[in-house]
């Protein structure tokens, strides 16, 4: 932040919200009276959209303690359409936009006639299956949906019988927005079950998944992301190289490069607006334009959300053409097979923000 003197650090507070709406209010109040200006949240949606009600309604009744939400990994869509809020800023792509992202392969694989989906039973997983149907319907009415679920989200130990189910269909290829074990056990039961179609995930490359899955997912986890350490470009592996040499230690290799532009775009509101009086800071993050390792971010003032590439990756082994990089130690990265520009990953909103005077 900048003083007299030039620049001091940003002082970083960490609560553990254990994942639990009551609980990520409850550490909400607890940072706004330890005098946080500034909120960074990822997971869940469900978390997102109540901190979005619990700030909105806190920055209109204590104006002199505003704090403004960084949300760096909540996706669902509504939270930058009808729920769109000064407040908020998100630097993540949204579910839609993934979805897209993601359609860019699909579209491309003429052998694919039959897609099954399946995701977690929350806002999150209801947005992102209501898009696949959406999405395939308008660029792939030829691909049959060959089934539908949706399965409690974090309880389910034996995925088995869900991926009987999807083998018993006759399903080519599964699309799930599910992350963590829902993840990693649903394509290891696939595999034990006999299934030899792709898996086009949201989250296949993060979260300890690439482990976790192993040799299942060779070939067959296709993941999308807004950057991912195989990026074909200088500037891109200069960075991840340099951060795997000051972060050794595979448990330290969460690096999603979003974060840094979140980090980026802050700074640079600040120093702009001299001060970080969170209001006159979100007037100068919405016309936030930074660039890292060669990743350009812009951040959309109608509906405060962020605009940058995405990508699209296949697990593969460490060391295969275009995998030089793995991730957490793994020994399996992703090489990337889609690269999708801001403008062509850009969708229409429905926000109508409510300014503050």
């Amino acid at each position: 932040m900048p003083t007299a003197g030039g620049r001091r650090p940003l002082q970083l507070l960490r609560y553990d919200n254990k994942g639990q709406v009551e609980e990520s209010l409850s550490m909400l109040r607890a940072a706004i009276d330890d005098g946080a200006q500034f909120v960074a949240q990822g997971n869940s949606s469900a978390v997102a959209a109540a901190l979005i009600d619990a700030i909105n309604k806190h920055n209109e009744r204590a104006p002199a303690q505003r704090v403004l939400f960084l949300n760096y990994s909540a996706v669902d869509p509504i939270l930058t359409n009808e729920l769109c809020s000064f407040w908020h800023f998100r630097f993540d792509a949204h579910a839609d936009m993934r979805m897209a992202a993601l359609m860019e392969v699909i579209k491309a694989d003429e052998r694919l006639k039959s897609m099954y989906l399946i995701g977690q039973d929350y806002s999150f997983g209801h947005a992102v299956l209501r898009e696949a149907r959406r999405q395939l319907g308008a660029q792939r009415p030829d691909v049959a949906i060959a089934g539908e679920e949706l399965h409690p989200i974090g309880r389910i130990k034996d995925f088995l019988p869900y991926a009987a189910k999807i083998k018993a269909s006759g399903a080519q290829a599964v699309l799930t927005g599910n992350w963590g074990n829902d993840l990693t056990l649903l394509v290891k039961a696939a595999r034990e079950a006999g299934f030899d179609g792709h898996f086009y995930t949201f989250y296949g490359n993060a979260l300890g998944a690439p482990a976790a899955i192993g040799d299942a997912g060779v070939g067959k986890v296709v993941a999308v992301a807004d950057w991912l350490p195989n990026l074909p470009t200088p500037e891109s592996a200069a960075f991840y190289k340099s951060f795997r040499e000051r972060f050794p230690r595979p448990q330290d290799d969460y690096v999603h490069l979003r974060m840094q532009l979140l980090i980026e775009a802050l700074v640079q509101a600040i120093e702009r607006a001299g001060h970080t009086e969170p209001r006159a800071v979100a007037v100068q993050l919405e016309r936030a334009d930074v660039t890292l390792a060669g990743q350009r971010g812009r951040m959309r003032a109608a509906d405060h959300q962020f605009q940058q590439p995405l990508a699209v990756g296949v697990m593969d082994r460490q060391g295969a053409p275009g995998v030089p990089f793995d991730v957490e130690g793994s020994g399996y990265g992703f090489r990337v097979v889609r690269q999708i520009t801001a403008d062509q990953g850009s969708l229409p909103h429905s926000c109508k923000m409510a300014r503050p005077t």
